[in-house]
């Protein structure tokens, strides 16, 4: 259940100060997932410590977890007008460039620190061993996939990027699709539906699902036979891809690994081919 789920349920059986909480948290929950205790306070007129048992009659052993509930459920939800006004107030008084980079190095260490490493192997292991690898990334997200595939084309035979603005190509793309194929579906707040029936579509095809997104409140999560987490809360308007990038580094670097011999093969003949057709810029030869 998630946390406007939980405070609906409980309404009725409140006290005065706990549903001018409620309500607040209900109208505003854009803005109460960026507020601290003291803030959550007056706002609401109500004590620090009402704030704090609120939470805690919710089923939050700690603000913070309310919190971060709150922020869950407002990413897949907040317009990018939203996010644009919450930046804002968020950033008006520092540097931005400053602000956006920390914010980005927190977010690779809070994956690091949360990355399910067995998961993560485990999700290698069946790639590694797949007939057919398809990657399905849409909007945003289609970087990610783009990026991904270009790297997994260079270890495997047969990978597809599925990346169409039409849902009908989309299942076009997928419909051959078996038990011996595995399906990377990456998406990330706001969650792109189109994906999300990919993947349902995939695993009723008797494919085996790779997740990636940011956290168990994802709707990937109800598909995925894995799921790899990575932190990506919004900077203004723009979705914050620099942990996922790095999880993708890591997933290529791994599978790179695990088929070691047929990859040094692989680059070693289109290494012939880029010098043959001059591909790259070659400082050492005459112009």
């Amino acid at each position: 259940m998630d946390v406007i789920s939980r405070i609906d349920a409980a309404f009725d059986r409140m006290s005065k100060g706990h549903k001018a909480i409620a309500r607040y948290v209900l109208e505003n929950y854009d803005k109460a997932a960026f507020m601290n205790v003291s803030q959550l306070s007056d706002v609401t007129g109500v004590s620090e410590a009402t704030v704090v048992r609120f939470s805690t009659e919710l089923g939050y052993e700690k603000y913070q977890m309310f919190q971060k509930a709150v922020l869950e459920y407002a990413k897949s939800r907040l317009t990018s007008v939203q996010r644009m006004d919450i930046a804002h107030e968020r950033m008006e008084n520092k540097g931005i460039l400053s602000s956006v980079l920390n914010s980005d190095i927190d977010k690779i260490r809070s994956t690091l620190a949360a990355v399910d490493e067995a998961e993560f192997q485990q999700a290698v292991e069946t790639i590694a061993k797949a007939r057919r690898i398809y990657i399905v990334g849409l909007r945003s997200a289609s970087a990610l996939a783009g990026f991904l595939g270009y790297y997994l084309n260079l270890i495997f035979d047969d990978v597809r990027v599925v990346n169409s603005a039409s849902a009908s190509e989309i299942f076009d793309q997928l419909y051959r699709i078996s038990e011996k194929d595995v399906v990377i579906g990456i998406s990330f707040p706001r969650y792109s539906n189109r994906t999300i029936n990919a993947l349902k579509y995939a695993k009723s095809k008797g494919g085996t699902v790779v997740g990636v997104t940011d956290g168990s409140m994802s709707p990937i999560t109800e598909t995925a036979d894995y799921c790899l987490f990575a932190r990506s809360d919004m900077e203004s308007f723009v979705d914050s891809l620099v942990a996922p990038f790095s999880l993708m580094n890591a997933l290529i670097v791994a599978l790179g690994a695990s088929k070691k011999e047929e990859v040094y093969q692989n680059l070693q003949n289109l290494e012939d081919i880029w010098k043959e057709y001059k591909i790259y810029e070659n400082a050492d030869e005459e112009q």
